[in-house]
């Protein structure tokens, strides 16, 4: 990454539930990677009363930030945005427990109203998942926000008491919970979900969910299907999904859930209450599945910082984004990775009557093209399939998980192998095995023929009848090195791919 103005960025995030303490090394403007991450569970709003806050709750929040602080201290973090949401703004005494905090630990805590709380939560899931329109729901252990998004921005935001442990300690008191305590739940969901004024304006529309109790749900489905990516981009939860969860964790006592495959132990006993609040949403909205943001809140913060030039801290093309952005924090090589993409891009557009790929997967092989070294920052040998690693790992902001499966299997063939979609059928099918032939093809051609790494190959014209398909370099001398590489490591997947003999040729004669 570049290190120029690199800073190290803590977001504290003090939650009714969770307390999180989240680490971004950024180079404002230009790359940002999550480098540390401490998650601990301080119950805040658990025992709060009239009075506010319990002892016990203060004492659990004020160890974790005194942790919190002296991890800030000792990694020299530059910068720290630290926040309390519903729980201490809720709270008779969540003022006299901001002062102390201050007094006693020299920590700034930003209380978030319930309108703040929804930006930064829509801030950080417009950055990950591209919507013009529609809704975000953030539910969190205190409160939940709903908010709706028009020209890709937040228009309106409400902040209900639905988060997942507010709603446990009030209406939950069996092991299994009861069909009575159930419809009570339903019934409370719905009544606050019908107070919000504009509902009905965002009825049938795009929905975006973030926090931990909907990425937790979606967790357990990815475990599933048995899901090839370890990242939740890109995900969708279902309704269909969304009941067997509430199925489960209806008949099953808190001992057998905390052993559900995907679900944090820690979350068990909540869990039942925000996933009801999710269908809640849907029937009330009238949509039958939601898009995973993995950014929410935290992220919303920080990337407030982190476009502070811009009028709005969002980015437009969000895709374009988080293919640079990763390319960036690994160090790609610009010069090489831009003309491979150059290449790939002028040898898909002129063979597009024998592919007849579409302009999604044209995108999907530009975003190949940057990333196909990026595994030689682990080691040169294999560098294909560590480029595949990280993307795998990473995965991309605004791709869905079969784009993110694709990019990385491009990255994978970018240089010997034959495609196969093996390891990915959860995700992928048989058309899309065709589709990752045509491209990886194109995209291994223009890898060697930008062997040299110098643009000796500046462009190329094709040709072609039902026997041959002639490749004619365009070169300012002959590329003699990019001929002999291509010839031999990249022409025989474009015959099996194309059902045509290759032909190279070049404009730029051979020296004597």
């Amino acid at each position: 990454m570049k290190t120029a103005t690199t800073q190290r960025v803590a977001v504290i995030d003090l939650g009714s539930n969770t307390a999180r303490l989240v680490v971004m090394e950024a180079t404002p403007g230009y790359a940002y990677r999550l480098v540390d991450e401490i998650r601990e569970v301080v119950r805040l709003r658990q025992g709060m009363t009239q009075d506010g806050l319990s002892d016990d709750a203060i004492d659990r929040a004020f160890s974790t930030l005194r942790m919190f602080t002296r991890f800030c201290t000792s990694t020299r973090t530059d910068v720290i945005l630290a926040t309390a949401t519903s729980a201490v703004r809720d709270a008779a005494n969540g003022r006299a427990f901001i002062d102390k905090v201050q007094q006693d630990l020299d920590l700034t805590l930003r209380i978030l109203d319930g309108e703040e709380e929804a930006f930064y939560g829509v801030i950080g899931a417009l950055n990950e998942v591209p919507l013009d329109g529609g809704a975000v729901l953030d539910i969190g252990g205190g409160s939940a926000q709903l908010s709706r998004i028009q020209s890709g921005r937040s228009e309106v935001g409400s902040s209900l008491t639905l988060g997942s442990l507010a709603l446990t300690e009030r209406f939950v008191s069996k092991d299994p919970v009861s069909a009575k305590q159930v419809k009570s739940l339903e019934q409370e969901i719905s009544r606050q979900l019908h107070t919000i004024p504009w509902i009905d304006t965002v009825r049938d529309s795009d929905l975006v969910g973030l926090g931990g109790t909907i990425r937790n749900l979606a967790k357990i489905e990815t475990m599933r299907q048995k899901s090839p990516l370890n990242t939740l981009h890109g995900f969708l939860l279902t309704r269909d999904s969304l009941d067997a969860s509430i199925d489960s964790f209806i008949e099953l006592p808190l001992a057998k859930r905390q052993r559900i495959d995907g679900l944090s132990p820690d979350r068990a006993d909540i869990i039942l209450a925000g996933a009801l609040v999710v269908r809640g949403v849907f029937e009330t909205l009238g949509v039958d599945q939601l898009t995973i943001s993995t950014g929410g809140l935290r992220e919303g913060l920080f990337l407030e910082h982190f476009w502070e030039h811009l009028d709005y801290p969002v980015i437009d093309d969000v895709r374009r984004f988080s293919v640079l952005n990763l390319a960036r924090i690994y160090g790609y090589q610009k010069d090489h990775a831009n003309h491979v993409r150059h290449l790939a891009g002028r040898l898909f557009d002129q063979l597009l009557p024998l592919h007849d790929q579409g302009a999604q997967d044209r995108e999907l092989l530009d975003a190949a093209a940057l990333l196909h070294d990026l595994g030689t920052i682990i080691a040169y040998d294999g560098h294909h399939k560590h480029s595949q690693t990280l993307i795998h790992y990473n995965g991309l902001a605004g791709f869905s998980r079969r784009e993110i499966c694709l990019i990385a299997l491009l990255t994978r063939f970018h240089r010997k192998g034959s495609p196969d979609i093996e390891g990915y059928e959860s995700v992928l099918n048989k058309r899309d095995g065709k589709t990752l032939t045509y491209l990886a093809a194109i995209l291994r051609m223009a890898e060697f023929l930008e062997r040299g790494r110098n643009a000796c190959v500046n462009d190329v014209i094709t040709k072609w009848d039902d026997d041959a398909l002639r490749i004619t370099l365009v070169a300012d001398e002959h590329p003699a090195v990019e001929i002999w590489e291509t010839r031999r490591n990249a022409l025989p997947l474009m015959e099996s791919a194309f059902g045509r003999r290759v032909v190279l040729d070049s404009m730029a004669a051979p020296l004597d």
